[in-house]
């Protein structure tokens, strides 16, 4: 079995422009880039070009009519706003359809055991996206029609998600509450946008208890982060045994970030990477894919990317 960390990025992801001023400025992904290629680790990566997703994948979470209505926007407005904080552009549509298609060859590329994990550097990002709107800087929710996209196509019955961005994943949540074949785990900075993840919010009907949502004060650091994985994270995953790891992977938790009040370092991501490396190899044979959500410092973020990746290969 390959020991590869496969890497997923497209020039195609920059023509979603929303802006010089706008947080998910583009820059964000050529500063990941420029820093793999400085630092000699993009040469040692597996690079996956990614396709755009099938609408198929795309409406298994997203009402047909909003993906729609996108598509219509995006070929005949130059810019718009699709929701209060939220920019789209002419390249949007193709960019977010190919963010999610990113995902989908990355699971391809891990569950046929071409790569042992994979990294998306995705834009437009993806877990505040709804069934049918638009908010925090995001159109299609990337990892949520990953997890279908392995239960209808690979025959994976049981996915764990594990969202580290600061920001809580509404629309990651929203999409599998009723769902016990999809463990959801969030921790997030609270109270914050978008004001929703709380402790209490666990699921409903069937999905009760496969949401776990875990608030952290402004000001949690590292360990802070790490105590909530040996705690309340790593036993709920050991519970519920799946079959797949998908991370949600922001990185505006980052002590300079300008989006929120954390205090991590990139060194505390490589440890967080280092706990849900261990448990994918300890569950599911290793099989992994990260995927790009937050992270507005491009120093910032570009130092932990490269962490985040230098964990995932084991370095």
């Amino acid at each position: 079995m390959t020991t590869a960390t496969a890497f997923l990025y497209h020039p195609a992801f920059l023509k979603h422009h929303t802006g010089l001023k706008h947080p998910d400025r583009r820059q964000r992904l050529t500063a990941i880039v420029e820093r793999l290629k400085r630092s000699g680790l993009l040469d040692r990566l597996l690079p996956v070009e990614p396709t755009p997703a099938p609408i198929e994948a795309i409406t298994t979470i997203h009402d047909p009519a909003y993906v729609q209505s996108l598509k219509d926007r995006c070929a005949t407005l130059r810019v718009f706003e699709a929701s209060e904080d939220t920019i789209a552009s002419r390249g949007t549509y193709d960019a977010a359809c190919l963010a999610a298609g990113a995902v989908l060859a990355a699971i391809d590329t891990v569950t046929s055991q071409r790569a042992r994990n994979a990294f998306c550097a995705v834009r437009p990002p993806g877990h505040h996206a709804e069934r049918d709107r638009a908010m925090g800087f995001c159109f299609f929710n990337n990892v949520a029609i990953g997890a279908r996209y392995l239960q209808r196509c690979h025959s994976l019955k049981r996915i764990a998600i594990i969202d580290w961005d600061v920001h809580h994943g509404n629309g990651t949540e929203h999409a599998f509450y009723d769902d016990p074949s999809v463990l959801y785990v969030s921790t997030h900075q609270f109270p914050h946008y978008p004001g929703s993840g709380r402790a209490h919010d666990t699921g409903t009907g069937p999905g009760k208890g496969y949401t776990l949502n875990i608030p952290m004060a402004a000001g949690s650091t590292g360990t802070d982060y790490l105590q909530a994985f040996a705690h309340d994270i790593k036993p709920a995953v050991t519970r519920f045994k799946p079959d797949f790891i998908l991370v949600s992977a922001g990185f505006d938790a980052h002590r300079d970030d300008p989006m929120a009040s954390m205090l991590l370092t990139e060194n505390d991501f490589a440890a967080l990477t280092r706990q849900v490396v261990d448990l994918a190899e300890e569950h599911c044979s290793g099989r992994l894919v990260s995927v790009l959500e937050g992270g507005y410092c491009l120093d910032a973020l570009a130092a932990s990317v490269e962490a985040h990746i230098r964990a995932l290969m084991g370095a």
